[in-house]
């Protein structure tokens, strides 16, 4: 395997090249893939390896008929291809745990004698595992438990495979049983669409996920926003003016040129007035944001976000609460002068 050099830390990567597709399909040629939820990853990760020609089965609920109707919809044949959660779970060899970590601690109780010796219980995500104590979900000695984790959304791991490219997903082996588990660890990597696969562990998987989802990924770009966008208001400014200079910007062009080539490219790319600007103020606001993002890494840790996690997506009115909070930011004005700018995109008009 190719090693990549980080300023002096090297670590190991997998690429099509080194594990090939055909390669992954002689590793996987015996095994009958089962999806277990066809919610967010799922879909893609299924449809990605049946476009790539494996045996892939889907064990999903009907009593949640929208996820079992898009499964239909999305050419899951019932009684052939799609079965109930149970009766999925038994023809698989391969078990791929993906539903939402609060519905991997429900269903867990019925899956678990589903499984038999030799076969592989795969995540996408170290919560269940890691935090133990809590879901109670501990494996049978007589399996593989294995990981493949895609850096992105079940959204972007489908259209980047449809594009060709794939997206960048770690990997981990918990319980190597078969002696075979990292052979069917890279093997499914690269059949749902990896575009490279880089080692982990379940603890630093589910830590590093947890924090960027909170800090960076989500929660920390959505609250700078907020702050900008009404600092920008009031004072002055117009809705399209505060939305340009805080969102449109950043992800019609910005972002696009750190996707390039960094964050030096980008600011090599910008006027020398936003250049200035840019290094002057990044101190500060990496001064700013440190104390939270260490504060958070703690709560990740500790357990206390799994806690809230379980205990808030196990609320009987958890839907109906989630969906207030997302009404709220989708009707904000800030998101509302969005919906109008996006509209008047040239590919939109």
């Amino acid at each position: 395997m190719p090693r990549l050099n980080f300023g002096g830390i090297e670590e190991e990567v997998t690429t099509i090249e080194e594990f090939s597709l055909e390669k992954a399909k002689e590793v996987l040629k015996d095994e009958i893939i089962c999806v277990i939820g066809y919610g967010v990853q799922g879909p893609a990760q299924a449809m990605n390896m049946r476009d790539n020609g494996f045996n892939v089965i889907i064990g999903q609920s009907s009593a949640f008929k929208k996820e079992w109707s898009k499964a239909v919809d999305d050419g899951w044949v019932p009684g052939k291809t799609l079965f109930e959660i149970e009766e999925a779970a038994k023809k698989g060899t391969i078990i791929q745990y993906l539903v939402s970590d609060a519905a991997q601690k429900i269903v867990w109780p019925a899956l678990k004698p589903c499984l038999n010796k030799g076969d592989a219980l795969y995540f996408s995500h170290g919560f269940s595992i890691v935090y133990k104590d809590q879901t109670q979900i501990i494996p049978p000695d007589e399996i593989d438990v294995i990981l493949v984790a895609p850096k992105g959304s079940g959204a972007s791991v489908r259209t980047n495979f449809l594009a060709g490219s794939g997206i960048n997903s770690s990997y981990a082996i918990f319980q190597d049983y078969t002696g075979q588990a990292k052979e069917r660890t890279l093997a499914i990597g690269i059949a749902i669409g990896s575009g490279y696969l880089f080692p982990t562990t379940f603890k630093k998987e589910v830590h590093s996920d947890l924090t960027g989802e909170r800090g960076v990924l989500m929660g920390a770009l959505a609250g700078i926003m907020d702050a900008q966008y009404d600092t920008l208001r009031e004072n002055g400014h117009s809705p399209s003016e505060a939305f340009n200079e805080t969102v449109e910007e950043l992800t019609q062009s910005l972002i696009r040129l750190v996707d390039q080539n960094g964050m030096d490219w980008m600011y090599a790319n910008c006027s020398t007035t936003a250049q200035r600007g840019a290094l002057d103020w990044r101190p500060k606001f990496k001064a700013a944001t440190l104390p939270i993002f260490k504060e958070l890494y703690q709560s990740v840790i500790s357990g206390e976000e799994t806690r809230i996690t379980l205990e808030a997506n196990s609320a009987p009115d958890y839907q109906e609460k989630l969906d207030e909070e997302l009404k709220a930011i989708r009707e904000s004005e800030m998101w509302q002068a969005g919906k109008t700018v996006r509209q008047l995109r040239p590919s939109n008009r």
